[in-house]
């Protein structure tokens, strides 16, 4: 059982598929599900004080480097681009809702690593930050629990 929890906590860290992708497996495994989400969201949740003070950096430091530099460069413009979107819909005033409902819309490429990249772009504050992306990924976890749940009563498994 402690492997399985250990399972959804690693792939709940892992870019891209983050939680939208630990929740699931959880819940086709048959974990308890309550349980199961807060694996999920602090497997999430632990790489976010490294993306916010060091991933920027790290990006910036590799743009022009022979084999990273384009998917470097993709990265910082996603940022970029993530922040200029929030900014847009949200004013300066706005932003930490607009970061917790972009973090809480689980859609690829709106998770908790690029919400944070995109907060760090836009000096934010690792505690604003923080809160907004962490409730962002329980409205995300308890959306991803219901659409899984659902998903396997309509299929019958």
């Amino acid at each position: 059982m402690l492997r399985k929890y250990l399972l959804v906590f690693l792939v709940s860290m892992v870019p891209l598929i983050e939680l939208r992708g630990g929740v699931p497996i959880a819940v086709g495994m048959g974990l308890d599900y309550f349980k199961a989400l807060i694996v999920c969201v602090i497997g999430n949740m632990l790489p976010v004080p490294v993306i916010y003070f060091f991933a920027r950096k790290v990006l910036e430091w590799g743009r022009d480097k022979k084999y990273i530099g384009k998917f470097f460069t993709y990265c910082i413009e996603k940022g970029e681009h993530g922040g200029q979107r929030l900014t847009a819909r949200a004013g300066r005033g706005g932003l930490f809702i607009a970061l917790m409902l972009f973090v809480g819309i689980p859609v690829p490429g709106t998770g908790a690593w690029t919400g944070t990249l995109a907060a760090s772009f836009l000096n934010m504050g690792i505690k604003s930050t923080s809160l907004a992306v962490s409730l962002g990924v329980v409205i995300a976890g308890i959306i991803m629990g219901v659409v899984s749940m659902t998903g396997i009563h309509v299929l019958g498994l």
